[in-house]
């Protein structure tokens, strides 16, 4: 098969895995009423069923980035496939909540390897001056399984919730083989290299406790001797792993990708963006369900606004940066995120949902003009041996952005929601303000986007500080090649 056409057969294995993924997470969204109530599952675990797999897929990624890039991307992008698909069959076997949030986490544990490697797997592929049209349409397709994924959804509930789950089969099935079949292993796998056990291990606890921490201090208060003793516990062990990564010849994590001006204030702005969109829809779902007392359903529709707009920017932004650069696009995108959540601080109980989708487009194009080029910028400046743990780095740093997000807007307006009317509002078991202090609930809305406002302003900045990118003379070229 010849390298130019093997870049977009490696490109449509990878974009079926994220449309895969990315589907197959909103449309269990959208189920969770249903499913608590058919498992007569608590709130606690249908909750845990989506922050467990969100919090781990993100202790995960970075691990399976290093391992990638020391024995090859091929074999544990397949079997990242195989795992969620077979996971999709346990879920919908499922015969309580327990084992659903069980068989959830071992679905994270296939993301986790499929995300880790997807965007390696493209960077392998493609050019350096063709690798933001390749991200560009690889985020086109997440953003078509996130506007599908709600509708596909509210159908799949009508024959079943357990429908969510099989119909992921048949399209893992095809998935696995075409990976499996076409994918090859493009990059040197290097020789006599040792995994860095201890430091995967501190890596993993310190994280693990931090996000946990961030999750649980949203809901139960920060000053609370469980989060508190989560914090203490994450900061001695992530001093620890920099202490260990400092002191071994094979790190997990060579902290040597965040000296370089370019790619530290790339994945800065990368986080902080994270913290900025993490909490928007997650806030908008509560308003939808609560203020305007709208079905869950036609809630995640009323959602897509955000997916649809970023579908149609991504593959420009990518083909832009290709030919401009990533650090203008990438500082405007965050810009223009900014923008649409400066709209969102004058929310009212009463604001047109017509409004409301102007300011959801707006974010949603500014996501768009940011992710793919700065994603090409973090890629393209990396050794083709470091691909993987980069991408990994890119994906924990988003997730991270997203949870604390979460949190602090859970903070924010807890004083105004009853713990039971929150959770309600989560699963979607409550449709009205039942529980809510309207005018306490749209003030704490109002803070968070203007959080999050500020937020996506600073990363703005930082993003535009990353400075110009190199002129490479030979198409291979990267940084510490």
């Amino acid at each position: 098969m010849k390298k130019d056409n093997y870049k977009w057969v490696a490109l449509s294995c990878t974009s079926i895995g994220a449309l895969f993924s990315v589907l197959s997470g909103n449309t269990l969204m959208i189920a969770l009423p249903v499913i608590m109530k058919d498992l007569n599952a608590s709130m606690n675990t249908m909750m845990w069923t989506i922050m467990g797999y969100m919090l781990l897929l993100t202790i995960l990624v970075p691990s399976i980035g290093r391992i990638a890039d020391m024995f090859g991307r091929k074999k544990l992008y397949v079997s990242g496939f195989a795992i969620f698909t077979a996971a999709s069959l346990l879920c919908a076997l499922s015969a309580n909540g327990i084992q659903l949030l069980i068989f959830r986490l071992i679905q994270a544990i296939g993301g986790s390897l499929i995300m880790a490697n997807s965007t390696a797997i493209v960077a392998d592929a493609f050019p350096k001056k063709e690798l933001g049209k390749a991200l560009g349409i690889n985020s086109m397709l997440i953003s078509i399984g996130a506007v599908a994924g709600p509708i596909l959804g509210g159908v799949l509930i009508g024959v079943g919730w357990r429908s969510i789950f099989y119909i992921n089969i048949p399209i893992g099935l095809i998935g696995t083989v075409w990976a499996a079949v076409q994918l090859k292993e493009l990059n040197t796998i290097p020789e006599k290299q040792e995994f860095d056990l201890k430091g995967t291990l501190t890596f993993s606890i310190g994280m693990l406790a931090l996000l946990t921490a961030l999750s649980f201090g949203g809901f139960v208060g920060w000053i609370n001797a469980f989060v508190i003793t989560l914090f203490i516990i994450s900061v001695v062990f992530m001093v620890l792993f920099i202490h260990i990564e400092n002191s071994v010849e094979y790190p997990m994590l060579d902290l040597r990708l965040l000296s370089t001006r370019i790619l530290a204030f790339a994945y800065a702005s990368n986080f902080l963006n994270g913290v900025a969109r993490g909490a928007v829809t997650f806030l908008l779902v509560f308003y939808f369900q609560g203020i305007k007392a709208i079905d869950p359903i036609i809630a995640g529709i009323l959602l897509c606004p955000f997916a649809l707009s970023m579908m149609l920017i991504s593959p420009i932004s990518g083909f832009l940066s290709d030919k401009y650069g990533a650090r203008v696009l990438s500082s405007i995108g965050l810009f223009v995120s900014a923008i649409g959540l400066f709209g969102l601080m004058r929310i009212t109980a009463s604001t047109s949902n017509t409004e409301l989708i102007v300011w959801m487009l707006i974010i949603g194009a500014g996501s768009g003009i940011f992710f793919s080029p700065n994603t090409t910028s973090i890629m393209s400046l990396v050794p083709a041996e470091k691909r993987g743990i980069a991408a990994g780095i890119r994906t924990m740093l988003n997730n991270a952005g997203t949870v604390l997000s979460i949190a602090l807007s859970m903070a924010i307006i807890s004083s105004s929601i009853s713990p039971e009317a929150m959770q309600s509002l989560f699963v979607g078991t409550q449709v009205g303000s039942k529980g809510i202090a309207i005018s306490q609930f749209i003030s704490g809305l109002r803070t968070a986007f203007t959080i999050s406002f500020a937020f996506s302003l600073f990363a703005a900045f930082i993003s535009y500080l990353r400075g110009p990118e190199p002129a490479w003379e030979h198409e291979n070229e990267t940084i510490g090649a």
